[in-house]
Parts: structure tokens; C-alpha cells; sequence
């Protein structure tokens, strides 16, 4: 087998970090869409998305994303440095896994939308990848479909019959096939000459299609009527009339017929023929080959808003009109969309819905053709041209195979200008043009379908890589602005008993926020409702035109009050950015409506129905994530609250003649109590309290031993305890704790400040970073001797050690985390704190934990990842003189 040829290569290597997976998925847009991919960019942004979470967030490893474009499509393989973890196969008896888990989506996915996958193995990686098709357009194939199994197939007699039947260009039967014979049992001789109308039986339903005549005269018809046979039963048949001419000029119309339920041998979407040298002699002879061509013009617009505009434009034109309008049905055919008009305000109408069954009457139906000829006798018949001057209006269904797929009208501003003879013309045209607006429009629906999906992607990562309340409403408004809507805004229910807070407003124009939340402001918030679904919000568009009248009368003299100070034009912006279609989607969070999204549109404009689908789907993900950020604020809040209350507190007492100095950094991102704590307290006169200790761990059983240690030694000390004593009846009630006890290292010591200018301490040093004493000639030593820590053995023999602070000493304590502190390999330790505190002669108690912290924290690039404590006692100088 030939290998494909490569075309084209990009490669990119990504780390094991969440914000890869958005990297990488910017990184496949751009080169698909350098490459001219665009057909396949939104799933081959989906499959990337996926096998690269499976990688950096799963895995834990860097992912290498390599594309190649080759002939056929484009493949792309994402590969990962962690071989051993296989991937679960389907065929191994174990369960697939449902698309809605984390694990094994990306493959289900591939398995979805690609056209080949596969993994590969290395010693040192394992390769996903995946096969992108672009749409085959082989030339001269005019249409194609799927290979299908036998019994998807179209069902048919054992013989297919097609009669040929050639009428002359007086109506009348020149040629009849024995398949002809086989079907109507008239032999040749029974037909020949006859007008084909004495044997046809023709839908004479007005609004259903056009006259057997008028489609014997077009150069191209396909559709369904009845043959009456010989035995004067009609046989259903499904026909293709093909108009020719021979070499004298003569011209007649081919009709190729089969019964009606086999009618997949002859039926083909209706497209344009591809040109030959026999309908370029037609259209430069001024004749075009179909009256496809004939309505829609040629070539027709390849997408489906193109596509709706030009078929308003030639309705109109076709029957003189001055306005024309056309809906498309929704899926479950109960309302119908403006999509395109011409000669109506569009900006108003566009996206409108109106329902399909509007009354009980003859034309209450949008699923028949309709003609009112003078609407002003029957008001509101056709709410769409409400206030518009349109007096008159034919309306015809446009059907798929029996399914309403929309509406086509045109209107006229006179009276009387429309019959059932333009509602045949004009349902003819609708005939015609349905199948190209259906196949447009499911074109678009896939790929808004594809679009979203890829949406809801990148939203759900932006939304799951915050946890900050403030930043998740702010990426919920920049989400859906402008991408879904003209302006957002974003309320929160604080809980069941509390009213809505207007929590975030955002506005495509950043000129217009600030007047759109003072607007707000003054609106009663839309109600907390569960339902699920966007419902019309229509207080903020009332608001909005109740100020812009005032302001306008006001302006013009008209009004009492005085004239507002920020002029009428700030206030019609506001109208008319609020005047369109509001709509209101519960955030709903673990069964209770903590909020509500609402999203809006400028005046008279509506939204689509897949907008709010999607949006539905925006605000179920957006209201977790909002839960989410309040939970982790909650959490973060009661850890820092705790921590406070762990910590001695602010401020410290004063000790006569000692400057005492404490910094405290507590790591991580503020969700979890520390374990690191310190405390300097008066124990009686004269003499004061002090510790530095750590407990293993953190989080709320390390919180209950730091609580539980700080109290204790003050409590015990004020008893009038020694230090020893102290700290064995601590290690006592820490043992006591059963399994939530933590054991703990501690550093304790008593302070009195002598008369002389000088200080004794007595320190006991329970497993803890021997304390540091720094002399004015910038020597620096251990000031006391390493005990057994606390909260592990239940007999402690512990002694105090006795340490004098001369005038200009320093005695420096710290935590683990200071000496612990690590670059690579390399670790401070207590070496290191020794060279540190040696060039701190002289300086203050403040400056030495100052220069002490900056060492530490220029040790590593990386920010710190246990919590530190530094305790800085200094004995000042004696002053001269």
C-alpha cells in the first residue's frame, strides 16, 4: 500500500500543567486553520482537548501534539511519557465507560469523530492518534451516499419497472416503453397521440404544486402524481420530466416514471446540473436548464443565511411584492424562526418565534397555503406584520418529504393584490427550494452543533482553573459576550432567605456597562426560579423605554423634572442596548439556586434557539463552578480564621530591654491550617514566655495539637511550672489525644531582663532547630542542646538550659521550614542559617529576621512549600555617656 504523502508538519511539546490542555487546543486551531482545515478544525480541537487532559492532568507527564497533513486529511497523534499505562480495551470483557466520565472520554470520542485511530506503544511513550477526512468532492460525481447494509436499503419489486413516456410539445403521448405497457396495461397504439392529461391524474389541492401543463413546459420536474390504468384504478407514481429538444429544434419533455414507493431509483437532491456543452448553448441562448436556477439564480449561496436572503428577494420580485419573510421550523415543528426577510424591519423580526398552529380557521395553519387579502378585516392574523402597512399576504409551507420545514411569505402594502393563483406560483418556488434550505440548515445545525461542543470545552477548563468567586463571574460574562449575547448580567442568591444581588454586569460596549448596571439597579431582580430552561425577562426592556420616554419629553420641554445631567443620549444608549429580547437561566448548584444568568440583546433582536440550548448548557457547568468558588472562599475563610486563632495575638508585649522580632509565612494557597506557631506572653513580673514549635502536618488535627500546645504553656507556666515541667505535662495531654494527637517539636524558654543590660534565658529544646546565638564579635553557636520531641514517648526526662544575652546579642529561633528550605538537591540547613546570621552584626532584631527571610527566600525560585516561623530576640547596646 502506497503511504500517504506528507504536506505538511507542526509539532509542539506541552507540560504537565492544566493550562496546557488550552494551549494545546490554540496550537491545533491555528495550524488547521493556516492549513485551510477548517472543515475539521472543532473536532480535531475536541479529540486534541481530551488526549491531552488524558496526558499532563491524568498521566502527570509533558505531551508531545504532532500534526501532518497528507492528501486525504490531516492526522494528528498526541503522545505520552508514561508507556505503561495501557489503555482498556473493549473486546477484554471489561464495561465501556458512560461519556459523561472523565476517564476513557477522549477515546470514545475518537472512536465518534474520527475517521481512523489507534494507539502505539514505545519503550519510552505511548501514541494516541487520530485520522481527519476532508469532504471528498470528486469531479464529475454529482451525488454519492454511503455504503448501507442490505436491509437499510430501498425496497422494490423483484422487477423495476421504468416507464419512458415522450410527449410532444402539444401535450401529447409520442412514446411509450413496455415497462409503460407492463404498468398502465395500455398498449402503444391506446396512448400514442393522446394528451397526457387524459391519463393523469394531477393534485388539483390548491397550494400543493402547479399544473401538469405548466410542468410539462419546464425544462426540469420531479415529483409525485397518479397514472389512471386500464382498469380506471390510479397507480401512484413518482416521476422525473427531463424538457429536450432534437436536431430539428423540435422540442418535447422525457418523463421517466416508477411507482410511487420506489421512488429512490429516480429521486436525487436537487442540485444544480453540472454544465455541459448543451446547457451552456441554453443559457447563451438566454434559456437556463432548471428551474432551480430559474427561482434561486445561479450559483446559489453555499450557506444558509446566503441562501435564505436570495429566496426572499426572488419571492418577492416573483410576485411584486413589497415585503417577503421566511421562518424555518423548529425541530419539534410546534414554532416556526424568522431567519430571513426583506422589506421589514429585519433587525426587529430576525430570530422571532410564532407558533406553527396559530388558530382554529381555514389559515390558522402555517402547514397550508394561506392567502389574506386584506389583513386590516382580520388584525393580528399574521402577528409578524403587525404595524408594518402590509395589507395583503400569500403564504405557502415549505415541506421535506411530508415535514414542515418552514414558511415562505411575501406581502403587499395594497389590498386585494393576492389569489390562489400566486399562492400555485409561489408554493411551486417553496417545492423547489425546500430541499436545498433543509439540507442548508442542517448543514448549519452540525456545525454550530460541532461549534458549541468545542465551546463548552474551552468554557468548562476556564471555569475548573479558578476558584475565585470574583474571577469565575467575571469569565461567565466574558464567555457569553459578545459570543451569545449583546450584554450579560449575573445575580447571586446568597441563600434560600435572601433576595438577589446584582453581582456583575457586562456589556459588548464598555461605554454602555456603567448605564446598564444603573438600570439594573433600579429593577426588581427576576425571581429565583428552578425551572430549567430560559425564560423572557421583560422588566429591564420596560425600564429601559419608560427612562428613554421621560428623557426624551424632558429634552423636549415636555416633562417637570429638570433635565438629567448626563444628557438623553446616555439614556437612549441604555434603551436601545437592553431593548431586545432578555432571558433569564437559573443557576442551579446541588439542587439549590444560588444565582441567575441573564443575557440580553439590543432592540427588537431575538435569540436563536440553539443560543439558549447552548446557554442552558453554559449555565449548568457555570453554576457548579460558581458553587464551587463559594465552598473554597468558605473553607478559605475558616482556615485563616483558625490559623489567626492559633497565633498569639497582635500586639506583642513590650519586654523591657529586649527587642524581640516575629515574622510568620504561612504556605500553600490559604485553604489549610498550618502547623508552625509561636507565642511570647508575661508569666509574672519580671519575667516572660516564650516558644517557637511545629506540629507534624497540617489541616484540622494538627490545628487541635497547635491549639492545644499554645494554651497549655500558658496556662502551665502562669502555675509557676519550670520549663521541664511544663513541656512533660504537654506531652501528657498530647498523648492523651488517642489517634487525632500529632507529635511536636518545640522550643520553650523563660526571659528576664536583667538590670544590667543584659538578659537569662532558660531554654528547654524538644526535638526542635537548635536556637542560634549571635555575639557582637559575629560568632555564631547552638545556645542549647537537642531533647526527645513531644507527643511520642510517654516518659520524658527533659532540662532546662541556661543561656545570658549579653548587650548587642542575638539569639535567633526559627521553624523547620527555614532550615528545610530546598533548590533541587541542595537544602539551607542549618549551616547555611549559620552563614546568614553571621553577617548580622549590629543590625536590630527586626533586621536580622528581615535579611534572615530574604535569604530564605532567594534560596529557591519556587515559592515556599512549609510554613515558617522566625523569632529574633536582641539585647541592645549600652549607650555611652
Amino acid at each position: 500500500m502506497r503511504r500517504p504523502v506528507i504536506t505538511a508538519r507542526a509539532a509542539a511539546t506541552f507540560e504537565p500543567v492544566g493550562r496546557s490542555v488550552a494551549t494545546a487546543r490554540a496550537f491545533v486551531r491555528d495550524t488547521l486553520q493556516g492549513w485551510g482545515c477548517a472543515d475539521i478544525v472543532d473536532d480535531a480541537v475536541v479529540l486534541t482537548s481530551e488526549l491531552v487532559t488524558n496526558a499532563v492532568v491524568h498521566a502527570g507527564t509533558a505531551a508531545d501534539v504532532l500534526c501532518l497533513r497528507n492528501e486525504s486529511g490531516v492526522r494528528i497523534s498526541v503522545a505520552d511519557r508514561y508507556p505503561e499505562r495501557e489503555i482498556p480495551l473493549q473486546n477484554a470483557g471489561q464495561v465501556v465507560v458512560h461519556p459523561d466520565r472523565e476517564g476513557g472520554r477522549g477515546l470514545l470520542l475518537c472512536g465518534a469523530l474520527a475517521s481512523r485511530w489507534g494507539v502505539e506503544y514505545t519503550a519510552a511513550q505511548k501514541h494516541v492518534w487520530f485520522q481527519l477526512d476532508l469532504p471528498e468532492r470528486p469531479a464529475g460525481t454529482r451525488s454519492a451516499g454511503p455504503a448501507l447494509p442490505v436491509d437499510a436499503l430501498p425496497v422494490t419489486d423483484t422487477r423495476v419497472r421504468v416507464a419512458v413516456i415522450q410527449i410532444d410539445r402539444g401535450g401529447c403521448i409520442s412514446f411509450w416503453n413496455e415497462d409503460a405497457q407492463d404498468l398502465f396495461a395500455y398498449d402503444p397504439e391506446q396512448v400514442i397521440g393522446k394528451p397526457l392529461t387524459d391519463f393523469a391524474a394531477w393534485p388539483h389541492t390548491p397550494g400543493t404544486g402547479t399544473g401538469i401543463a405548466e410542468a410539462l413546459q419546464l425544462s426540469r420536474w420531479e415529483g409525485s402524481y397518479g397514472i389512471r390504468g386500464a382498469d380506471g384504478r390510479v397507480v401512484p407514481v413518482y416521476a422525473s420530466h427531463l424538457r429536450v429538444r432534437d436536431a430539428d429544434g423540435e422540442a418535447s419533455t422525457v418523463c421517466l416514471l416508477v411507482r410511487d414507493h420506489e421512488r429512490a431509483i429516480l429521486q436525487s437532491p436537487q442540485r444544480t446540473p453540472a454544465p455541459d456543452a448543451a446547457s451552456q448553448s441554453d443559457r447563451s441562448e438566454g434559456r437556463p436548464s432548471d428551474p432551480f436556477e430559474v427561482f434561486i439564480g445561479s450559483p446559489a449561496p453555499d450557506d444558509l443565511d446566503g441562501l435564505l436572503q436570495r429566496t426572499v428577494e426572488r419571492a418577492r420580485d416573483m410576485l411584486d411584492g413589497d415585503a417577503a419573510y421566511l421562518l424555518l421550523a423548529t425541530d419539534d415543528e410546534t414554532e416556526l424562526e424568522v431567519r430571513a426577510s426583506t422589506g421589514l424591519p429585519s433587525a426587529r423580526q430576525r430570530f422571532a418565534r410564532v407558533p406553527v398552529e396559530a388558530g382554529s380557521g381555514r389559515y390558522g395553519s402555517a402547514r397550508m397555503p394561506a392567502v389574506h387579502e386584506d389583513l386590516t378585516a382580520v388584525p393580528g392574523a399574521v402577528p409578524l406584520l403587525s404595524g408594518t402597512g402590509m395589507r395583503s399576504v400569500v403564504t405557502v409551507p415549505l415541506k421535506v418529504e411530508g415535514r414542515l420545514t418552514g414558511s415562505l411569505g411575501v406581502a403587499a402594502e395594497g389590498a386585494g393584490r393576492y389569489t390562489n393563483e400566486e399562492a400555485l406560483r409561489l408554493q411551486f418556488a417553496a417545492d423547489r427550494i425546500a430541499l436545498a434550505v433543509e439540507r442548508a440548515r442542517l448543514t448549519e445545525l452540525e456545525k454550530l452543533r460541532r461549534g458549541s461542543l468545542s465551546f463548552l470545552v474551552e468554557a468548562s477548563d476556564l471555569l475548573a482553573g479558578t476558584l475565585d468567586r470574583d474571577q469565575t463571574l467575571a469569565l461567565m460574562a466574558q464567555m457569553t459576550v459578545p459570543t451569545l449575547a449583546t450584554w450579560c448580567a449575573v445575580y447571586t442568591v446568597a441563600d434560600q432567605t435572601s433576595e438577589p444581588e446584582l453581582s456583575y454586569v457586562l456589556h459588548e460596549d464598555e461605554d454602555r456597562i456603567d448605564g446598564l448596571k444603573t438600570l439594573l439597579m433600579k429593577v426588581d431582580p427576576p425571581e429565583p426560579v428552578p425551572t430549567p430552561g430560559a425564560r423572557v425577562w421583560t422588566a429591564p426592556g420596560d425600564a429601559a423605554h419608560d427612562a428613554a420616554l421621560r428623557t426624551s419629553m424632558r429634552s423636549l420641554g415636555l416633562g417637570n423634572a429638570a433635565r438629567p445631567s448626563t444628557g438623553p443620549g446616555a439614556t437612549l444608549a441604555t434603551a436601545a442596548a437592553v431593548g431586545g429580547e432578555t432571558v433569564v437561566l437559573p443557576l442551579v448548584a446541588r439542587n439549590r439556586v444560588i444565582g441567575m444568568l441573564t443575557l440580553g440583546k439590543p432592540t427588537e433582536e431575538h435569540f436563536r434557539q440553539e443560543i439558549l440550548e447552548l446557554a442552558e448548557d453554559l449555565s449548568r457547568r457555570a453554576a457548579l463552578a460558581l458553587d464551587n468558588a463559594r465552598l473554597y472562599s468558605e473553607r478559605t475563610a475558616i482556615s485563616q480564621s483558625l490559623q489567626r486563632s492559633l497565633l498569639p495575638p497582635e500586639p506583642l508585649p513590650d519586654v523591657p530591654g529586649v527587642e524581640v522580632e516575629v515574622i510568620y509565612r504561612a504556605a500553600g494557597e490559604g485553604n489549610e491550617v498550618g502547623g508552625d506557631f509561636y507565642d511570647l506572653f508575661p508569666i509574672r513580673d519580671g519575667a516572660y514566655g516564650f516558644a517557637i514549635g511545629d506540629v507534624c502536618g497540617t489541616g484540622p488535627e494538627a490545628a487541635a495539637v497547635t491549639g492545644l500546645a499554645r494554651h497549655a504553656l500558658r496556662l502551665l507556666a502562669r502555675e509557676g511550672f519550670g520549663g521541664p515541667a511544663v513541656l512533660e505535662r504537654l506531652n501528657a495531654a498530647i498523648l492523651d489525644e488517642g489517634s487525632r494527637s500529632r507529635f511536636l517539636t518545640l522550643l520553650y524558654g523563660e526571659l528576664w531582663p536583667q538590670e544590667d543590660g543584659g538578659a537569662v534565658l532558660k531554654v528547654v529544646c524538644a526535638g526542635h532547630p537548635l536556637p542560634l546565638r549571635l555575639r557582637q564579635d559575629g560568632t555564631v553557636e547552638p545556645a542549647a542542646e537537642p531533647q526527645p520531641l513531644l507527643g511520642v514517648m510517654d516518659d520524658l526526662e527533659l532540662y532546662e538550659q541556661t543561656v545570658t544575652l549579653d548587650p548587642g546579642d542575638v539569639l535567633l529561633c526559627v521553624t523547620d521550614g527555614v532550615t528545610e528550605r530546598r533548590e533541587g538537591t541542595r537544602m539551607l540547613g542549618d549551616d547555611g542559617l549559620t552563614d546568614v546570621l553571621t553577617t548580622c552584626t549590629g543590625l536590630t532584631a527586626g533586621a536580622v529576621a528581615a535579611r534572615v527571610l530574604r535569604a530564605v527566600e532567594r534560596f529557591a525560585a519556587e515559592p515556599a512549600s512549609d510554613d515558617m516561623a522566625i523569632l529574633a530576640m536582641r539585647v541592645p547596646e549600652v549607650q555611652a555617656g
